[in-house]
């Protein structure tokens, strides 16, 4: 269970655009449109990897608990650490992104 990270290029240029235009600095390319993907897009599509994760993971917790599927506790171990550090990660994601919004929110025009 990884995160996709590559188009992770594309969206730091573009919070760099976005920084130097909030300096009033000329981005290089501003004003062109970003090529690269919807932050929308890609924080669901994250989020929606760390529910599946978390899902997979208490399924798999659910069979060994019945017996099912030959699950063994290794496995479900591992899958439950998985889901737990994806769901961190989504946390820590979540503060800085709560953060920035925060920071930009008190900037004195």
């Amino acid at each position: 269970m990884a995160i996709d990270t590559r188009n992770l290029d594309a969206m730091l240029a573009e919070l760099k655009a976005a920084s130097a235009a909030t300096q009033g600095k000329a981005a290089p390319g501003a004003g062109a449109p970003a090529d690269g993907p919807d932050f929308a897009q890609v924080l669901k599509g994250a989020i929606e990897q760390v529910n599946q994760a978390q899902a997979n993971a208490q399924k798999m917790s659910e069979d060994f608990a019945s017996g099912q599927n030959n699950a063994n506790l290794q496995d479900v171990m591992i899958n439950l650490q998985k889901a737990s550090l994806s769901f961190q990660q989504m946390t820590q994601v979540r503060n800085k992104l709560v953060s920035a919004y925060h920071d930009i929110m008190n900037t004195q025009v």
